[in-house]
């Protein structure tokens, strides 16, 4: 594995000292413009991690933006992947100077992303988030609107035809994937289990969807049924699995459809080691990749975090400059498909 560039490597390729490059990263002193854009082209030349912060520091009349930013659970991994790839792309963002402000909120209630969605847009010039399709979170969607504050949905849709635009995977066409992997996969016909949560989250119902449509049109032999969950957690995840591998002689499979994956794969390894069974989840976490080394699960279904993240600053950038759209639109990432050959 190449080594990262470091701080005395860009020195050197610049031509300038160690301390002329901090001065120009951290803006400790004034620089002349003529060295910051020689360190800025050095940056680019050894692909330094921090040359969008050279950048700017070369271009300081650039519009300064604070974004804001609603994700979910704190102590998931996805989410804390998510929180990095957000911070670098703010940073490495060649349009603006920006600041990122990220609020985890682990309740699924309204009213408490409510309550965050509003802190930040006291603060900030556009946000973006993680939410349930709920009336209440559509009306303070709007009044942020009307107040210039463009908003967007993160992986799973609210608010349509309010906030500002959809970036995500175009979650039906997850579902009918995995859907046509659990068939080609699966070694026998019978029952197929579908986590489902209802918490208004149109991804996971999108995914459902797409799930079962594929099975009536093009796999009618397996039979689908669904597993209800009223939270997506670890624990219950891991008891609902648990319970449906021990009462369900007729099991081929299931798919988890929404969040909580970490405690069907735990339940897996205790119960299902020797049932052939067809396990698909989405988004790749080191649970998830040790599952797929393991042959635990078949398929992770994934958001490209870091593309979805430097699709966003574009859009969050533009809603700034030219105002709220009339005609909000969607943006669909391609997802990226994990087996166990090319973890």
């Amino acid at each position: 594995m190449a080594k990262r560039p470091t701080i005395v490597d860009l020195a050197r390729e610049a031509g300038v000292s160690v301390a002329t490059v901090d001065r120009v990263l951290n803006a400790r002193h004034p620089v002349r413009k003529q060295t910051a854009l020689r360190v800025y082209e050095a940056a680019n030349a050894i692909g330094y991690h921090a040359a969008g912060r050279v950048e700017r520091r070369a271009n300081p009349g650039q519009p300064r933006y604070q974004l804001g930013f609603v994700l979910r659970t704190p102590a998931q991994h996805f989410y804390q992947d998510f929180a990095r790839e957000i911070e670098a792309a703010v940073n490495a963002s060649e349009a603006f100077h920006g600041t990122s402000l990220i609020e985890f909120v682990p309740s699924h209630v309204p009213g408490d992303l409510i309550a965050r969605l509003q802190k930040l847009g006291s603060h900030c010039h556009a946000i973006a988030m993680v939410a349930p399709d709920h009336p209440t979170i559509t009306a303070a969607v709007e009044e942020l609107k009307a107040k210039g504050i463009p908003v967007f949905s993160l992986l799973s849709d609210f608010a349509a035809g309010v906030r500002e635009g959809y970036v995500g995977l175009n979650n039906r066409k997850v579902g009918r994937t995995a859907a046509w992997m659990f068939s080609k996969a699966a070694k026998r016909q019978g029952k197929v289990a579908v986590f489902v949560v209802s918490e208004r989250y149109q991804a996971d119902e999108l995914r459902e969807i797409g799930f079962r449509s594929y099975f009536r049109e093009s796999a009618p032999m397996f039979d689908v049924f669904d597993i209800p969950m009223s939270l997506e957690t670890r624990r219950i995840t891991y008891e609902a699995t648990l319970d449906v591998i021990q009462s369900e002689p007729e099991l081929v499979g299931f798919y988890v459809a929404g969040g909580g994956m970490e405690g069907a794969i735990s339940a897996i390894r205790e119960e299902g080691k020797d049932r052939d069974i067809v396990a698909i989840v989405n988004e790749i976490t080191p649970e998830s990749r040790a599952a797929l080394a393991d042959g635990l699960i078949t398929m992770a279904l994934a958001t490209p975090l870091r593309r979805l993240c430097r699709e966003l600053m574009t859009l969050m950038a533009q809603a700034i400059e030219t105002g709220c759209a009339t005609t909000p639109g969607q943006t669909f990432l391609p997802f990226d498909i994990y087996l166990p050959e090319n973890i």
